[in-house]
């Protein structure tokens, strides 16, 4: 996770953030029509714009909630750690190799972010997710795992050759 400002630092940025995204926000209310103002529908521009507008509510959390930072440039960090092969993932054979490898890279960050060791997570959850009912799969999710499971997590067979 980021650092945490000061309090004095950390409100003096949420009041500067604050003005500058009610003006923008404002601006684009005011601007909804950006083909009269000559930019084409498909122009990139156009089209990030129209996302701000439609999703302003989501993508200004972070003026209400100081748990949510303004960017997520921590997670990408943590996703460069992971290696990438040597260039080797970069050719997934498929788009859905390619989703599943992004997947699995997702799952051991968040694990690391929640200081959860991603190998017994791994482990313990392919072992209990046949068997465990549908209806609480979200009980899975690394951050609920480590409430519910983690003191007693599922282990391989391997494990116990190891000790």
């Amino acid at each position: 996770m980021p650092e945490k400002c000061s309090n004095d630092v950390g409100s003096f940025l949420q009041r500067a953030h604050e003005a500058q995204t009610r003006r923008l926000g404002g601006w684009l209310q005011v601007s909804r029509q950006f083909e009269n103002q000559g930019l084409l529908p498909s122009s990139p521009l156009t089209k990030a714009l129209a996302y701000i507008r439609n999703r302003r509510s989501g993508l200004e959390v972070f003026l209400t909630d100081p748990d949510v930072p303004i960017d997520t440039n921590h997670l990408e960090r943590a996703l460069r750690a992971i290696p990438m092969g040597h260039r080797v993932w970069m050719f997934c054979w498929t788009e859905l190799g390619a989703k599943h490898i992004g997947t699995v890279q997702s799952l051991i960050v968040t694990c690391r972010l929640h200081g959860i060791d991603p190998y017994d997570y791994l482990v313990d959850v392919l072992q209990r997710v046949g068997q465990h009912p549908a209806a609480d799969v979200h009980l899975l999710t690394p951050m609920l795992w480590k409430t519910h499971f983690a003191a007693s997590p599922l282990r391989s067979d391997l494990y116990t050759i190891g000790k």
